[in-house]
């Protein structure tokens, strides 16, 4: 009997590939599309590449009927809206960047997903993501996707044995180019669809008026330097990312970047970009793909953001995380991104930055507001 798997489809050329390489392989093989957002009376500028349209769940069900295969759209808009929406929304409002496709893969792409595979009795889930799973006599292995250019492990280090054991994830051994090829070669018309680079809920890619639709009118406060001296005022630090240095609204004759948000004071605190350079930082939620984690400190290399390029560091366990030590100072460690640790291509774990200008700003802004 065949081994039967569900392969998320977005409708994109990746994992209709995906799709199609199991279906070579003789899995019993069932597409689904997730219905996250809805996006379907909105008039969508040109240069949109997100997922949740119509066209996207019709390319993927084009594919299914190429490939044989059984295709099913799961409305999952209402736990997108709680697990991923509501979360993008509270943590810029705490002064925290979040990265919404980790929370996606975490929450819908693979909690959700595989329930509901179990209820189709599906050994698997399958999804296109361009990274490897590996299977060893210590359990399985998550690793980058041979691409560099296309590796996505770094949105996939909250997976847990569990999840690995009943994922596949067939394209990480391959090109971009040669997904295409593929995808030209078996007739699929997204063969050359251009990659999702959007914000799927945030088409027109304004995360601050989405913000203000969403959270309505919040408190305003104070911009001030480090040594708790007012510069400005702002409408809300949900506006505000570490490191920015434009749309400050500062005539100051050096230029300022923001170094924290401070969601208690509701305060933009701003320096020099000297500042923002950090080589030690906290981590909280943190994953270890073995689900064992280390006994002592190790060397691994961090990733600190999706784009970021990694850095040489050492890892160290703690009670309620982990703490990274960098070998050279990194520029704007941004609460709420996560830190993603690797050994050459494999996947150790990774968590979420957590503040660390804090105490030294209270501090300065005590010493500063005390009377004399």
């Amino acid at each position: 009997m065949k081994e039967k798997v569900i392969v998320a489809m977005s409708g994109g050329v990746d994992s209709s590939v995906a799709a199609l390489l199991l279906n070579q392989q003789g899995y019993d093989v069932i597409g689904v599309t997730m219905k996250l957002y809805s996006l379907d009376q909105t008039d969508l500028p040109d240069y949109y590449r997100g997922c949740c349209t119509l066209d996207d769940v019709e390319d993927a069900r084009q594919v299914c009927r190429i490939l044989g295969i059984p295709h099913y759209v799961l409305n999952v808009q209402r736990e997108f809206e709680t697990f991923v929406i509501d979360y993008f929304c509270s943590e810029y409002e705490k002064g925290r960047t979040p990265h919404p496709c980790i929370a996606c893969n975490d929450k819908i792409k693979f909690s959700f997903l595989m329930n509901r595979a179990i209820s189709l009795q599906a050994k698997y889930i399958a999804t296109g993501h361009y990274a490897r799973i590996e299977e060893t006599s210590n359990g399985f292995t998550l690793k980058k996707g041979l691409d560099p250019t296309k590796d996505q492990s770094y949105v996939l280090f909250g997976m847990d044995q569990q999840e690995l054991q009943h994922t596949m994830l067939p394209i990480g051994n391959f090109s971009k180019d040669s997904i295409r090829k593929m995808a030209q070669d078996a007739g699929f018309s997204n063969a050359l669809k251009p990659d999702s680079q959007d914000i799927c809920f945030i088409p027109f890619g304004d995360y601050k008026q989405f913000l203000k639709d969403r959270l309505g009118t919040k408190s305003t406060g104070e911009i001030v330097n480090t040594e708790g001296e007012v510069l400005g005022n702002h409408d809300g630090i949900e506006y505000f990312t570490i490191g920015q240095r434009r749309g400050l609204g500062l005539a100051t004759g050096d230029p300022l970047y923001v170094l924290e948000l401070d969601h208690q004071s509701q305060r933009v605190i701003v320096g020099p970009e000297s500042s923002l350079y950090q080589k030690e930082t906290m981590i909280s939620k943190v994953n270890y793909v073995s689900g064992i984690p280390p006994t002592e400190p190790i060397n691994v290399q961090v990733k600190i953001r999706y784009k970021a390029k990694e850095s040489p560091a050492t890892l160290t366990p703690t009670s309620n995380g982990a703490s990274i030590t960098f070998n050279e100072a990194q520029r704007a460690l941004t609460p709420g991104q996560a830190a993603v640790f690797y050994k050459d291509d494999l996947v150790v774990g990774g968590g979420i930055i957590e503040p660390i200008h804090k105490e030294q700003y209270e501090i300065q802004s005590l010493v500063t507001t005390c009377p004399d």
